[in-house]
């Protein structure tokens, strides 16, 4: 006898889904399908945000599990991608389709098979999984590992490798805790917040209140999402056994091709919390001529600057 289909998140009280913004990354976002697909609790819908890129949705269908799909459009926003706009869609769409819970997947992070399923148990009852610490009054976000993967082996592809090879693959963040698959550890730093990968109830992402829209393109709308949970009275919770592996891409540090976006992002965020966020690249930008500081205190991007 053949075994039956794998419970879904459903299985831990109301409905679950998982959202994905992309533009780009087909192949990324292909081999996110293939790590869902291999889920020992899948999802009950998969809700994938395409920013301006017509032909996401053709590669979610055609690599889509089990799963309820809805695939939304947004368009750019004076030239940026609306990174902070499409998450809140995102979420929108999964709750006027029936969730009442939300992990939210970076299009490059490939899930280990267990993630949904840890994600479900733990929001199903967050506060049964810290007995020495008081229960929480505001929203409660959960956070999962993220490890990174080299580049695949020449002439392979991390599929090749199957899904459970890629943990001993990946290097963990070295700023960001490593835990047992059973632990669930309170974050101390709010700063710490990223939206590669975490979950949260409908309910609680509405008292978060979702992104910030006005950060449009790359750099600060998760840094502001922590400080907004904080605000809130919630808190964030490092959770084991829901890892994902981020696939690797070519990067820049500073990330120069997006200095427009973090000068004015940088500066809404100070503006709104008295700090500055990603100070460092700030500080770099500042050094190659590309950014520096006004009089008033606030940055300027140059004009000659990388787009």
């Amino acid at each position: 006898m053949s075994p039956g289909p794998a419970p879904s998140a459903a299985a831990g009280g109301g409905s679950l889904a998982v959202v994905t913004i992309v533009h780009g990354r087909h192949e990324h976002l292909e081999r996110q399908l293939w790590g869902l697909r291999r889920q020992s609790c899948p999802p009950d819908a998969h809700v994938v945000v395409a920013m301006d890129d017509p032909h996401v949705e053709a590669v979610a269908r055609k690599h889509r599990g089990g799963w309820d799909l809805h695939v939304a459009e947004t368009s750019r926003h004076d030239g940026h991608l609306p990174l902070a706009a499409a998450r809140n869609l995102g979420v929108d769409v999964a709750a006027r389709a029936g969730a009442d819970r939300v992990v939210l997947l970076d299009v490059d992070c490939i899930p280990s098979a267990g993630l949904v399923g840890r994600y479900a148990a733990v929001l199903a009852s967050p506060d049964d999984h810290l007995p020495d610490v008081a229960p929480a009054e505001g929203p409660t976000v959960l956070a999962g590992e993220v490890a990174y993967l080299p580049p695949a082996p020449a002439g392979l592809d991390y599929r090749d490798l199957g899904l459970a090879a890629l943990t001993d693959l990946a290097s963990p963040h070295p700023a960001r805790p490593v835990l047992a698959a059973d632990d669930v550890r309170p974050a101390s730093d709010l700063r710490l917040f990223w939206s590669l990968s975490f979950a949260l109830t409908v309910r609680d992402w509405h008292a978060v209140g979702g992104f910030d829209e006005g950060y449009v393109g790359y750099g600060g709308e998760d840094t502001d999402f922590g400080q907004r949970l904080g605000a809130a009275g919630g808190r964030l919770l490092w959770v084991g056994g829901a890892r994902a592996h981020h696939q690797h891409h070519p990067t820049s540090s500073p990330p120069v091709q997006h200095v427009d976006d973090i000068v004015a992002n940088a500066n809404r965020f100070a503006e709104r919390w008295g700090w500055w966020p990603m100070e460092g690249w700030l500080e770099e930008f500042a050094a190659r001529g590309l950014a520096r500081r006004t009089p008033d205190g606030s940055w300027h991007a140059h004009s000659s600057a990388p787009g």
